[in-house]
């Protein structure tokens, strides 16, 4: 009879003197279900796809001044970041004279957070959600951060609040950055890479669009209600994300379209592919609907 697998000891994220005060040596530390995930700290590997896992095993090495921040804090607010890569890393902030750096697991922001622009979350000392907005503007395409601010407008954030904090931030990198896509924020956006497709509409000098525009027919009767709409000139753009592609979800956009298009309106249909490879094109069409040629 086989002798069964030996389970790894290692149940929470630790690190060698964590490991060794539990009788853990370094050969049991090289366990298969093991994750090391930097010179000193070690992770059960069927945790290692939890964030809150992640940033436990990180903090056990960094100094006690440190403010969960940036992409990890966007995270923890319940933010969706578009456009950049699934970076498992945990961003930290620390003050510049603790000289921590950067490592396989961890992202270290030289830089100091008041108190005023921390909160607690479940236990984690993490940046605000405004100091969040402004460390991301430091690092994020314009349409990601809009992306982040339609979903702070959608969560509450009051609107009035982001010339106080770009006001507040005059000089620091990424200020301009948020001075420029605070003005559009919308909390009707619909999606992350709506928002996306918002600002490459915004960059290109379009109008504009309203969202969540309802559309209804000669007789007033409901038809749909849409993304993005050019109300006065009877355009419409519609952004599809992966749910489109499933058969009920097409089926039933091929029917709704019939009723919008039999109501009068021009539809135009983009996808992540059209807002990240053909950038050009989708302004040329828009731009083209909305002059009606």
């Amino acid at each position: 009879m086989p002798t069964p697998p030996v389970p790894p000891r290692v149940l929470v994220p630790t690190n060698r003197a964590g490991a060794r005060s539990a009788g853990i040596s370094d050969w049991q530390l090289r366990h298969a279900g093991i994750v090391r995930m930097s010179r000193d700290t070690y992770l059960p590997r069927a945790a290692s796809d939890v964030l809150r896992q992640r940033i436990d095993a990180v903090l056990l090495g960094a100094p006690p001044e440190a403010v969960l921040s940036h992409l990890t804090a966007a995270a923890l607010w319940g933010y969706e970041v578009p456009l950049v890569a699934d970076d498992r890393r945990v961003h930290l902030s620390v003050p510049v004279e603790r000289r921590v750096r950067s490592r396989a697991d961890r992202v270290v922001h030289a830089a100091a957070v008041p108190a005023p622009e921390t909160r607690r979350l479940s236990g984690l000392l993490v940046t605000s959600p405004s100091r969040t907005w402004i460390d991301l503007a430091a690092v994020l395409p314009p349409g990601a951060l809009l992306a982040v601010t339609d979903q702070m407008l959608a969560g509450g954030f009051p609107a009035d609040e982001f010339p106080n904090i770009v006001r507040r931030s005059r000089g620091r990198r990424g200020a301009a950055r948020a001075r420029a896509v605070m003005s559009i924020g919308d909390p009707l956006a619909g999606s992350p890479m709506e928002s996306v497709l918002r600002w490459l509409i915004h960059e290109a000098g379009l109008p504009r669009p309203v969202l969540q525009h309802v559309v209804r027919d000669d007789s007033g009767r409901f038809v749909a209600s849409v993304d993005m709409a050019w109300p006065e000139r009877r355009v419409l753009v519609e952004f599809d994300g992966d749910v489109h592609r499933e058969r009920r979800v097409f089926v039933n956009d091929l029917r709704r379209q019939n009723g919008i298009v039999l109501a009068g309106w021009r539809v135009l249909r983009f996808s992540s592919a059209d807002v990240l490879g053909r950038q050009a094109a989708v302004v040329g069409l828009l731009a083209g609907a909305l002059s009606g040629s």
